[in-house]
């Protein structure tokens, strides 16, 4: 029987798993850090790679996902700011080479988009928005079934659009990205901000996104205000996606989106204000992902299942 071999690799964590053939459940899984002493995170790979795959099996096709910018159709990592080492990396011909195995690549939320479409929250789409919204905001596009990465890959970075000109700086170097206004980084540094020049809060110093959601459901004006904030220039920036794209789903993920409806009523309110047309908001499907942090793992199975 086939085997397929899924792996996400992210700054902090390299996880794997083996599927049989037409199972989405693995029959063995695990995760390690991606850095180690004396050890390169490639290194570290194969030997998780080597660790996972079962005694006397056969592993048949791979599918990894990974972050940064990656041109997906010549295998090549060209950055990855958690990972620096692996910038220019033909990181699927050095797996082939290594294992003998066919191997796709794609970026990691554009695969957790792929994921949640085959596997999750998105099952029964064909036209799919979905946003991670943590430390910073990634996404991907389905249109037609079919996962839109554009000529070189570099498509559906759904984070880095300018919102608003001249805005907070992104971790990207950039102004007024989606990503500065609506992370968890942003409505953190936000809060920090306004704490600094004396807003009167429960809140103090530099709390993080977690502490802001507590203050804000316990009634902190200004907690409060960071989560309308964020979700009004994060319903704008949907507003955008679904005029372009025009969805059945946008789906929802990550550590903020977790925080419910403070985050998504003033979605709701800036997309009922910001369409030049209630036709997009038609049936429409507004939801958290379904598969959490599984999500990537299992895009990279569905991106290795593709291949014939």
């Amino acid at each position: 029987m086939s085997l397929t071999l899924a792996l996400d690799v992210g700054g902090t964590h390299m996880r794997a798993a083996v599927f049989h053939e037409h199972e989405n459940v693995p029959i063995k899984q695990r995760r390690i850090r991606t850095k180690g002493r004396n050890e390169s995170a490639f290194t570290r790979l194969l030997r998780l790679i080597q660790e996972i795959t079962p005694p006397n099996e056969i592993i048949d096709r791979v599918g990894i996902a990974v972050p940064g910018l990656i041109d997906p159709h010549q295998g090549m990592i060209i950055t990855t700011p958690n990972i620096p080492e692996w910038s220019g990396m033909p990181i699927v011909s050095m797996i082939e080479d290594e294992l003998g195995i066919p191997t796709l690549m794609g970026n990691d939320a554009n695969l957790a988009a792929l994921g949640e479409w085959r596997y999750g929250a998105g099952q029964g789409h064909q036209h799919l928005l979905y946003l991670t919204i943590s430390t910073g905001i990634g996404g991907g596009i389905i249109i037609d079934d079919r996962l839109l990465v554009g000529s070189r890959g570099l498509g559906a970075e759904l984070g880095h659009v300018t919102i608003l000109p001249n805005g907070p700086l992104c971790s990207c170097g950039q102004r007024g990205h989606l990503e500065a206004l609506a992370s968890g980084t942003g409505i953190a540094t936000y809060v920090a901000e306004q704490l600094h020049v004396g807003r009167t809060s429960s809140l103090e110093g530099t709390p993080d996104t977690k502490a802001i959601a507590l203050a804000a459901n316990h009634g902190d004006s200004l907690a409060q205000e960071a989560f309308d904030r964020a979700g009004t220039y994060l319903g704008l920036a949907i507003a955008n996606y679904l005029t372009i794209f025009n969805p059945t789903i946008v789906i929802l993920g990550g550590g903020v989106s977790l925080t419910g409806d403070l985050l998504i009523n003033p979605v709701r309110k800036a997309l009922s204000s910001a369409l030049f047309s209630d036709e997009y908001l038609q049936d429409l499907v507004i939801t958290q992902a379904a598969l959490g942090d599984d999500a990537g793992l299992y895009g990279a199975l569905a991106l290795a299942l593709s291949k014939k």
